[in-house]
C-alpha cells in the first residue's frame, strides 16, 4: 500500500482532514501515514527511529492495529520529532481505538434464546471465534490477569535474536502459526527477552498479546489444562462454557485461535507435555515459550538458545543501569565488574541494582570483594534477587542421580570434561553419566562443547555446584573420588603416551585402566591426550601433593616422546618440573639427571625462556657427569648449546655441540643413536648461521647417512622424523649456499613427512623454508600460498618465526619481487 500524505499542501500545522484538535478521519492509521509523510521519513526510518517494527507501523497505518500502547505513541511522537499539540493529537486517535476497560466483574447475561453467553461463534469447539468476549453493553473484555508483564527500559543487547522473532511476525503462515522457544541456562534473562520482544511486536497482534506463567521451576508447575482455562477465559469464553478436560479445552483454544492475530507467551515451561495443548494449530498466531530446558521434543519450533552476553554488551547493561557518568569514571573496573559476574545478564543486573542502590560506592570496591571467590555467590544478591536462588531452583528439580553427577562435575578440571571424567567422579556406570550430563545440558545446568561430547560450567555454576559438593558430600567421599579418578585417568595417559615411546620401551605398554575404550593407535592417542589434558595435568599436581612420586616421575616418562610432538603446549614446563621434584624426593639421582633434560627441553622449545633453559641444562649437567651417563651428558650438553646459541655465544653454544658429538659417538643402543642425530642436526644448523654452510652441509648429510644405519635399531616412524628434519637442514644449507634448486626437493619431502605425522610445530617451519626458496626461484604465485598458510599456522602455535613468515610475504611484494617479475 501507497504511504498516505498530507491532504493539502498548505494546511495548518494540526489539520489533518478534521477540525483542530480532533483526530484525523479514518483514526490513528492515516494520521500517522499523513505526518510521516509531512517530515519525509519512510516507514524504515521511522522504524529505525521509533524501535517499532516496520511490519507494525505496516498494521498500523492500515488500520489493522488501531489503537497502539501509549509507550508505543511517545516513541512515535518522539521520532516524528512532534510538538506537545501534535502528540497529544496523535495519542487521542490511538486511545479511540483501544479496548475499554470491562465495566461489570459478573457473568455475562444469558442470550435471549437461552444459550450460555460466550465468545461469538462456537465455544464449543465447533467453530472459530470471530473476536474478545462482550458484556451485553458490547465493550470488549481486557483480560487484566493475563496482560504482558512491563517491559524493562534498561533492556540491553540480544538484537539478532529479537530480529529473527520479529521476522516470525512479519511472515506468519496461518496454515503453521509459529512457535518460537527461547531456552538457556539459569541468569540468561529469557524472560525479559521474551517480554521485550512481546512488547515490540504488539502492534501486529491486535487482537491481543497473553502471557501466563506456567511456573516450571515451581515443586507443582501449573497444570495445562489450568493454563488453558485461563487463556480460554481471558479470550473471552464464558466460565461455564469452558470444557471440563485438557483435551476439549486444548480443541477450543484453537477454535478460538483460528481466525484471530493473537500473541501468546507461556513464560517458565516445565516440559513439552506442558506445552503442547497450548498451541494453536492454525491462524495468524505467533507462540513464545521460555524454559530452562531445550524442550528438545517440541516439534517444528524455532529455537532461540540465548548465550552470555559480549562484555561490551555487558558493560552496555550496567551502564544503563548506574548511568553513564559512574561507568566513565571507573571503565576498568566496570569490565572487571563483568568479568566477575560471567557475563551473565542476571548476575551484571544484581551488581548493577546494587550500585544503584548505593550511589556514594566505587565499582572498584563491588569488584574487590567479587574477586574473594568463596563469597562471591553472596556477594551477587540485591533484595529478592540472587544468583544462587536462581540456581537452587533448577537445582531442586533434578533427579538425585543428576544432582550427584552436577555436584561431582565441579571437582574436574575446566574448561571442560567428559562424561567419563564425571563417570569417575561421581562413581556411577558411564552410560547412566552420560544422560545425567545430557539432562543437565538440557536443563541449561552444563553448556555441551560444539562438536564433542565434552561439557562446562559457567564459572558462577561452577561455584554453586562445589557449594553443593561441600554441603551435601562428605570429605571423605571426595577424597575418595578425586583419588579414584586421578589414578584412572594417569593409567590412562601413560598408556596413551607410550604409544609413541621408542627406543628400549617401544614393545611395552602401560596397562590401560579399560581396553575396551582405550586409543588403540597414535591418532586416537593423540585425540584423548589433547582433550583430556587438563584433567591428567590436575591429576598429576594432586598425585605428587599425596606424595605419590614414582607415579608422576613414570607418568612425565611416559610423556617424553609424545611431548616431542606437541611443543607448542606450555604445560610440558610443568609436567617436567613436577618430574624433577618427585625425583629428588624419590632420592633417584639418574631420573634427576633426566627429568631434568626434559625440563631444559621445554625451557628451549615451549616457552623459548632460554636464561632458563641454560640453568637446568647446566644443572643435568652435573648430575649426568657425576653417574658417568653419556647419554645423559650429551642431552644436557646439546640443550645448554641451544640456549647459548640463542644468546648470541656462538662459539661456546658450537663447543658444546662438538663435545656432545663425542660423548654420543659409536653407541650401539637406539637412544644413543638418535641423540647423536639432534647433536649433529644442531650442530649443521649453527654452522650455517654462523656463514659455515659448506660445513653445516657436510654434517647433514653425515646425519642422513647414519639415519639409514639408525633405522635397523629404532623406530621406523622415528628415524623417519629424524630424516625428515635432516633433509630440512640439508635444504637450508643448499639454499644458503644459493643452491635454490637443489634444495626445493629435500623442503618438500620433510614439510610432507612432518604433515603426515601431525607435528604442526615441526611441519611449519619447514613450510616457510620452502617458501622462501619458493619466492627465490621466482615462482611467486605458489610461495605466497605457501607462505601464507605457514604465517597462518606458526602465529596459532605462537611461534618465534612467525615474524620471518611476514617478512617474507611483505618482500614478496616489495622492489625484489617486482625486479624478478621482469
Amino acid at each position: 500500500m501507497r504511504d498516505v500524505g498530507p491532504a493539502t499542501a498548505g494546511q495548518g500545522e494540526h489539520d489533518w482532514g478534521g477540525k483542530a484538535g480532533e483526530p484525523a478521519i479514518g483514526g490513528f492509521g492515516p494520521l500517522l501515514a499523513a505526518w510521516r509523510a509531512r517530515v519525509g521519513m519512510s516507514q524504515e526510518q521511522l522504524s529505525h527511529a521509533s524501535g517499532v517494527s516496520v511490519r507494525g507501523l505496516r498494521d498500523l497505518e492500515r488500520g489493522r492495529s488501531r489503537g497502539p500502547q501509549r509507550r508505543t505513541v511517545e516513541a512515535l511522537a518522539a521520532a516524528l520529532e512532534l510538538d506537545a499539540a501534535g502528540a497529544r493529537e496523535l495519542e487521542r486517535a490511538a486511545s479511540l481505538g483501544r479496548p475499554r476497560p470491562r465495566p461489570c466483574t459478573g457473568r455475562a447475561k444469558a442470550p435471549a434464546d437461552g444459550r450460555s453467553a460466550a465468545a461469538p461463534g462456537d465455544v464449543s469447539g465447533t467453530g472459530p471465534a470471530s473476536g474478545p468476549r462482550t458484556e451485553s453493553c458490547g465493550v470488549p473484555v481486557v483480560p487484566h490477569a493475563l496482560a504482558l508483564p512491563r517491559d524493562l527500559r534498561d533492556f540491553t543487547a540480544r538484537g539478532p535474536a529479537l530480529a529473527r522473532l520479529l521476522e516470525l511476525a512479519d511472515e506468519l503462515d496461518p496454515a503453521h502459526p509459529p512457535v518460537a522457544v527461547i531456552c538457556g541456562q539459569p541468569g540468561l534473562g529469557k524472560t525479559a527477552f521474551a517480554v521485550h520482544a512481546a512488547h515490540q511486536m504488539a502492534s501486529c497482534f491486535p487482537d491481543g498479546q497473553f502471557a501466563v506463567d506456567l511456573r516450571g521451576m515451581d515443586p507443582s508447575p501449573a497444570s495445562a489444562r489450568d493454563a488453558l482455562a485461563r487463556l480460554l477465559r481471558a479470550l473471552g469464553v464464558a466460565d461455564d462454557a469452558v470444557p471440563a478436560g485438557t483435551e476439549d479445552r486444548s480443541g477450543l483454544l484453537r477454535s478460538v485461535l483460528h481466525e484471530r492475530r493473537v500473541l501468546l507467551l507461556l513464560d517458565n515451561a516445565a516440559d513439552e507435555e506442558q506445552v503442547r495443548p497450548l498451541l494453536p494449530a492454525h491462524g495468524p498466531s505467533l507462540t513464545l515459550v521460555t524454559s530452562r530446558h531445550s524442550l528438545a521434543g517440541l516439534e517444528a519450533v524455532h529455537r532461540t538458545e540465548l548465550g552470555l552476553l559480549r562484555r561490551e554488551e555487558a558493560v552496555d547493561l550496567l551502564t544503563r543501569i548506574v548511568g553513564p557518568e559512574r561507568v566513565r569514571r571507573e571503565g576498568q573496573a566496570a569490565r572487571d565488574l563483568v568479568e566477575l559476574c560471567g557475563h551473565l545478564p542476571l548476575a551484571v543486573r544484581i551488581a548493577g541494582q546494587r550500585l544503584a542502590a548505593r550511589p556514594g560506592e566505587s565499582i572498584a570496591k563491588l569488584v574487590g570483594q567479587l574477586s574473594l571467590v568463596e563469597a562471591r555467590l553472596d556477594t551477587l544478591r540485591a533484595g529478592s534477587l540472587q544468583v544462587r536462588a536462581a540456581f537452587a531452583v533448577s537445582y531442586r528439580q533434578l533427579s538425585p542421580p543428576a544432582r550427584l553427577v552436577f555436584r561431582r562435575a565441579s571437582l574436574a578440571a575446566r574448561p571442560d570434561f567428559s562424561p567419563e571424567t564425571v563417570a569417575l567422579l561421581a562413581d556411577v556406570p558411564a552410560r547412566r553419566a552420560a544422560r545425567c550430563v545430557q539432562d543437565l545440558s538440557d536443563a541449561g545446568l552444563l553448556q555441551p562443547h560444539p562438536g564433542a561430547e565434552r561439557y562446562r560450567f559457567h564459572d558462577l555454576l561452577a561455584l554453586f555446584a562445589g557449594e553443593q559438593v561441600s554441603e551435601e558430600d562428605d570429605p571423605a567421599r571426595i577424597t575418595a573420588a578425586l583419588d579414584r579418578a586421578d589414578r584412572w585417568i594417569l593409567r590412562r595417559a601413560s598408556a596413551a603416551a607410550l604409544l609413541f615411546d621408542v627406543g628400549d620401551r617401544a614393545g611395552t605398554r602401560c596397562a590401560d585402566p579399560d581396553p575396551a575404550t582405550a586409543p588403540t593407535d597414535r591418532e586416537a592417542a593423540h585425540a584423548w591426550l589433547e582433550a583430556e589434558r587438563a584433567q591428567w595435568l590436575a591429576a598429576l599436581g594432586r598425585a605428587q601433593a599425596a606424595g605419590r612420586h614414582r607415579e608422576v616421575v613414570e607418568v612425565a616418562e611416559a610423556m617424553h616422546w609424545f611431548s616431542d610432538r606437541t611443543l607448542h603446549w606450555e604445560l610440558w614446563t610443568e609436567v617436567f618440573q613436577r618430574g624433577v621434584d618427585c625425583a629428588r624426593a624419590l632420592g633417584s639421582r639418574r631420573d634427576e639427571a633426566i627429568q631434568l633434560n626434559y625440563l631444559a627441553w621445554s625451557y628451549n622449545k615451549c616457552l623459548h625462556d632460554h636464561t632458563s633453559a641454560l640453568t637446568t641444562a647446566e644443572a643435568a649437567l652435573a648430575v649426568a657427569r657425576e653417574l658417568g651417563d653419556r647419554l645423559q651428558t650429551g642431552w644436557a650438553l646439546n640443550y645448554a648449546a641451544e640456549a647459548l646459541h640463542r644468546f648470541g655465544r656462538f662459539e661456546e653454544s658450537i663447543a658444546r655441540l662438538h663435545e656432545a658429538a663425542e660423548q654420543l659417538r659409536d653407541r650401539s643402543d637406539p637412544l644413543s643413536r638418535l641423540a647423536e642425530l639432534t647433536t649433529l642436526n644442531t650442530l649443521g644448523r649453527q654452522l650455517r648461521q654462523v656463514g659455515r654452510a659448506d660445513e653445516a652441509l657436510l654434517m647433514h648429510r653425515r646425519s642422513e647417512v647414519l639415519c639409514g644405519a639408525g633405522a635397523r635399531g629404532g623406530s621406523q616412524d622415528l628415524i623417519g622424523l629424524y630424516l625428515a628434519s635432516c633433509r630440512q637442514h640439508i635444504g637450508n644449507d643448499l639454499a644458503a649456499l644459493g643452491r635454490w634448486e637443489e634444495a626445493e626437493a629435500p623442503l618438500r619431502f620433510a614439510v610432507a613427512r612432518f604433515e603426515a605425522a601431525l607435528m604442526p610445530a615441526w611441519c611449519e617451519p619447514a613450510r616457510l623454508d620452502l617458501g622462501r626458496v619458493l619466492r627465490r626461484l621466482g615462482r611467486h604465485r605458489e610461495a605466497r600460498e605457501v607462505l601464507t598458510l605457514a604465517r597462518e599456522a606458526l602465529a596459532r602455535l605462537n611461534h618465534p618465526r612467525h615474524g620471518e613468515a611476514t617478512a617474507e610475504l611483505r618482500d614478496l611484494d616489495g622492489p625484489g619481487h617486482r625486479a624478478t617479475s621482469r
